[in-house]
């Protein structure tokens, strides 16, 4: 049976992954050089692929660097995030178990009175602390990484996903201040910071009285062209002896928007739906399908909206370019030009849309199409 050769909702690896020949060149050379990193997109355009697609290039050649993945998913305090960071330190200095138990003597014992290892293939690092301690001297697990590389001559890349979570801590900016404090002293270790809300990674890295502002170099990864996307897939489809022309290849990028999650989706229906040659019918009904399977998710979200922020979206698909106009303002039934920035902010917030070169975008392009052409009929 011929494996499926599209990948999405997971990470893209090998032959999964495409494109970003320059984005991988200047993040390995960056982890090369120990240069602070921050990676902004919108959602679901393969920010950790890339991430994990640059390290897997990294580790093979140079053992003596290092790599640190966490993930603050579910990372919602400043104490839970001083936790993760010590363990995934620990994790990724050492081989063994018994070598972290020796790093964590070594270097939080004066902050840590007890540290629990479980010694088998699931080892799991506990730490008996209290949070009215740890508050109080964070420094040795903040600088952590930096003496551990520089005791063992080791080079480090601490990469940290869904980085915009901090910015939900009690008073945030306080503790965005004490990480930089430190992380910007680091010589051993380098920071690859990232996540999926592209408006609060840009809040917090973009914005001049934050305190990572200016940071590191900052990458915002632009779309895949459709070029790249048309030869990925016919190759795909040939790799696995199935037929797929050039029309029908960019049919399948354009009905996704170039959009990495969507096309590779779009792409593995399509591909599900071919015997031996592809062609337009079947692309058209792979995407009928894959709207309908969204549909009841794309229900649930438009009824949490109110009718100005519907109204707003309905001008938005109708390409209206003078949202304020008091015309437009009728036609929507969107209240003041005034409310027209609220209804805005909110959508940006709610990541239904996005601003790309002073222009509003869909950031789910089949989001867009379902409601142009099945909630609003346009």
């Amino acid at each position: 049976m011929k494996s499926i050769p599209f990948v999405f909702g997971r990470l893209a690896t090998l032959s999964n992954f495409t494109d970003r020949e320059k984005e991988i060149e200047v993040l390995t050379s960056n982890f090369k050089m120990l240069v602070n990193t921050i990676i902004i997109s919108p959602r679901r355009w393969g920010k950790t692929s890339l991430v994990a697609k640059a390290i897997e290039l990294l580790v093979s050649a140079d053992p003596a660097l290092k790599i640190c993945n966490i993930d603050l998913f579910n990372i919602r305090t400043e104490e839970d995030f001083y936790i993760a960071l010590a363990k995934e330190v620990l994790k990724s200095t050492s081989s063994k178990w018994e070598e972290s138990l020796l790093l964590a003597r070594t270097f939080l014992a004066p902050l840590i009175p007890r540290v629990t290892f479980a010694p088998d293939q699931h080892s799991e690092i506990s730490f008996g602390i209290g949070w009215e301690e740890l508050k109080k001297n964070p420094d040795e697990i903040l600088d952590l990484a930096e003496a551990i590389a520089e005791e063992n001559g080791l080079r480090m890349v601490i990469c940290i996903d869904e980085f915009q979570n901090v910015a939900d801590f009690n008073n945030p900016v306080a503790f965005q201040k004490k990480l930089r404090s430190h992380w910007q002293r680091h010589e051993h270790v380098c920071y690859c910071l990232f996540g999926s809300k592209r408006h609060m990674l840009l809040e917090v890295f973009a914005n001049a009285s934050m305190p990572f502002y200016k940071f590191g170099h900052l990458m915002f990864l632009q779309k895949i062209s459709s070029q790249k996307w048309e030869e990925f897939i016919i190759q795909h489809f040939d790799d696995t002896g199935k037929n797929i022309l050039q029309k029908e290849a960019a049919l399948i990028a354009s009905l996704a928007d170039n959009h990495p999650y969507y096309v590779q989706q779009l792409a593995q229906q399509t591909w599900l739906r071919t015997n031996h040659t592809c062609n337009e019918a079947i692309v058209t009904e792979a995407h009928e399908t894959l709207v309908s399977q969204l549909s009841l998710l794309f229900i649930n979200v438009t009824e949490t909206l109110t009718i100005t922020q519907l109204g707003f979206l309905k001008a938005v698909l109708a390409s209206e370019k003078q949202l304020s106009a008091q015309s437009t303002l009728k036609k929507y039934h969107l209240g003041t030009s005034g409310n027209v920035s609220r209804i805005k902010q909110a959508l940006l917030s709610r990541e239904i849309i996005d601003i790309e070169s002073n222009t509003i975008v869909f950031q789910d392009p089949i989001y867009a199409y379902w409601l142009k052409n099945m909630y609003f009929k346009m």
